[in-house]
């Protein structure tokens, strides 16, 4: 099969490799589409954490059933996605029904192989029916299910005030699950034209451009001298993630949904007089994923726009390098195998 494979920093390169063999518990995926998300983009410059080189990327799937191993819960041609968090299952994490952060956590395309290749094994518990969405749909359940999981950990409610910092794909996602809970978002971001997606496509009470240093009078504005009872900080940007507190309702609530490799630090008097509540959100649970399906097969998510760039998999090389450096323009870009 052929795969596009990290070898280090800045260097991808195209490789003939083994078809996979299914193990006893395993099923052959065929790959139809790939996403591409900051993960890939971070590993390829080196600045992804928890990762070693050589790496085959890719962990946004869209596949069909190529072989179903005898595991009668999927049939040969069925199209599916797959949840790339690969749990023990046995841990205290996982026990607790927190898979998502168990402690042998591998996610394919970071700690072992994904799916920039023409063929996978992967077990079933980590397949999800697609239920006929569509290859595009299919692609974007798992970023939009990082966005989901955020905000059921921060348990958004009705008419909760709430900020997103960053308007890429997840902090879209976020903005978006968090509307449907019914909360009053805004979303800031220095690109305009991420913003002009959210404005045109997501019912948001507004959007700002800039960064966190620039919000608070906008913020006050907007939410008539209040501020966020919920900040979602989607960038990884240590400077905007140090720039949450201020712009925070007093008795709120910090999400951090980026992740960055530094320490990052806040003021303790403003951090306690406020009672904050920080939290963290990594990854996303097979419910994250229903909710998303649900949200995708009803049509209230704008998959088509919210695909922004495309490419044949055997030109992914050469786009990506394009697409690093276009990043600011591009909300997802897919790679597809037909």
């Amino acid at each position: 099969m052929k795969a596009l494979i990290c070898n280090s920093p800045g260097k991808f390169e195209y490789a003939n490799l083994p078809d996979p063999e299914a193990k006893p518990d395993e099923i052959i995926l065929r790959i139809r589409q790939v996403g591409i998300c900051g993960t890939d983009f971070h590993a390829f410059e080196g600045n992804q954490p928890y990762f070693n080189y050589p790496r085959i990327l890719g962990h946004e799937l869209c596949a069909t059933v190529a072989d179903n191993n005898g595991q009668l819960k999927f049939k040969p041609g069925e199209e599916v996605t797959v949840l790339p968090y690969l749990n023990c299952g046995t841990c205290q994490a996982c026990h607790s029904g927190k898979a998502n952060c168990c402690t042998q956590l591998k996610v394919m395309g970071v700690h072992q192989d994904g799916g920039m290749c023409e063929y996978i094994s992967v077990n079933p518990n980590f397949i999800v029916a697609g239920n006929e969405l569509g290859t595009d749909a299919l692609t974007i359940v798992e970023p939009l299910s990082i966005g989901a999981h955020a905000v059921s950990r921060a348990n958004v409610q009705s008419r909760d005030l709430v900020l997103v910092i960053g308007a890429g794909p997840i902090g879209i996602g976020t903005a978006f699950f968090a509307r449907k809970k019914g909360a009053n978002v805004i979303i800031v971001d220095p690109i305009q034209s991420r913003l002009n997606f959210c404005s045109e496509n997501l019912d948001l009470e507004g959007v700002i451009h800039g960064t966190t240093t620039d919000a608070q009078d906008h913020l006050m504005q907007r939410f008539k001298n209040r501020l966020p009872d919920i900040i979602f900080e989607a960038t990884g940007n240590l400077a905007a993630v140090e720039g949450t507190l201020p712009l925070l309702a007093h008795g709120g609530t910090i999400v951090l949904v980026g992740l960055q490799k530094q320490n990052f630090s806040f003021n303790h008097p403003e951090f306690h007089k406020r009672e904050t509540t920080l939290l963290s959100s990594r990854n996303a649970i097979r419910e994250d994923f229903d909710c998303v399906l649900d949200s995708l097969r009803s049509g209230s998510f704008p998959t088509n726009k919210f695909i922004t760039h495309r490419c044949a998999f055997n030109d992914l090389q050469e786009n990506f390098n394009i697409w690093m450096s276009q990043r600011g323009e591009i909300i997802k870009a897919v790679a597809s195998f037909d």
